[in-house]
């Protein structure tokens, strides 16, 4: 109902970036370099990604003109917006009593399948397993992995078991050691198991009410719950996120599925059998804390286990305790309109 009150009086349904609510007011020199450095073939066409590339810095006129002219529009539909942000975790390269619980880096054993190359229909469709005996079956779960059914080899020691459980909610993250140097944690791989929100547990059953389940509030029932309960919970998700470590420039943010640095507000995960990665995305939506519209150009360059859907989007904020509070707090309505190469400028036919 939000997106159709931010969309009432633009005269119908948008048919042109310049028609969408709220065009004229973001800074769309912004999206410019994130653009840039995704922008690549068959996506998008050399000729294309060179006048990006080309624009003035700062030039919200110039960029505004750039994406009228050269795309065209298609409504992916109102859905869910989430959110998510790099946690910070305090960690070690030994285990300790301070320091026990593993981040794990990808097992030796896991297979992934794109489903896509041995199917037309099944593109963007993958999963993961491990072979036994010339067979492709389900990679452990969870519970299973805490266990020692995988040979994932530990990369560091936190001291948190909810604080990892998030960072995997999260896909990426940083981990301070004693000595204060950084490491950084990326996405390695899933062990295709099927992603089950704790939060909807918890709603189910009348531990928090439906309408005040966020990050924060799961966060202070594990707390609460002690350390078996917290355990027992977290192991109803099977699944289960590994890690490699990502070096990259403090200023940045961790590198998505494209292969590219993740922008603050800038960025967003999709289903890629719906959005193409790299893809300029507008949302239509509201800010999470203080309910403001947030109204702007976004580019699709992550993934996630539970980001499924055609209209389905998780909006990076960056990092910090104000990104925290805002990725926690995000479930809101969105509209999203996909900016599509238009064939003059070399797209797809």
């Amino acid at each position: 109902m939000l997106a159709l009150t931010l969309l009432a009086g633009c005269g119908g349904p948008p048919q042109r970036p310049a028609e969408l609510p709220g065009w004229g007011e973001d800074r769309l020199s912004q999206a410019i370099p994130p653009f840039v450095a995704g922008c690549r073939p068959p996506a998008f066409p050399e000729p294309l990604c060179a006048e990006a590339a080309a624009l003035p810095e700062d030039d919200d006129v110039a960029a505004r003109a750039f994406f009228e002219r050269r795309f065209g529009l298609r409504h992916a539909g109102e859905g869910l917006m989430t959110g998510y942000f790099e946690p910070e975790l305090r960690g070690a390269t030994t285990p300790s009593p301070d320091f026990a619980t593993p981040l794990r880096g990808r097992p030796s054993d896991l297979v992934e399948v794109d489903l896509g190359r041995f199917s037309e229909e099944l593109r963007g469709r993958r999963i993961a397993g491990r072979v036994r005996e010339g067979r492709l079956l389900p990679y452990p779960d969870r519970a299973a992995i805490e266990g020692g059914a995988s040979d994932a080899p530990v990369l560091l020691w936190v001291d948190d078991p909810a604080g990892k459980f998030f960072l995997q909610i999260q896909g990426s993250g940083r981990v301070v050691l004693p000595d204060g140097s950084v490491r950084r944690m990326g996405y390695a791989a899933q062990n295709g198991r099927a992603y089950v929100p704790i939060g909807r547990l918890l709603a189910e059953r009348g531990e928090i009410p439906r309408e005040q389940v966020s990050m924060q509030s799961i966060l202070a029932w594990l707390q609460r719950a002690g350390p078996e309960r917290a355990a027992a919970l977290m192991e109803e998700n099977p699944s289960y996120v590994f890690f490699r470590e990502t070096p990259a420039r403090p200023e940045q943010g961790p590198t998505g599925s494209q292969g590219v640095p993740l922008t603050p507000l800038r960025s967003i995960a999709v289903d890629r059998e719906h959005i193409p990665l790299g893809s300029p995305v507008w949302i239509v939506t509201r800010h999470p804390v203080s309910g403001v519209p947030l109204r702007r150009l976004v580019l699709a360059q992550d993934t996630g286990g539970a980001i499924r859907g055609e209209a389905r989007a998780d909006l990076f904020w960056g990092w910090g305790e104000e990104a925290a509070e805002a990725a926690g707090r995000m479930k809101e309505s969105a509209d999203l309109y996909v900016l599509e190469p238009l064939r003059e400028a070399g797209g797809p036919s």
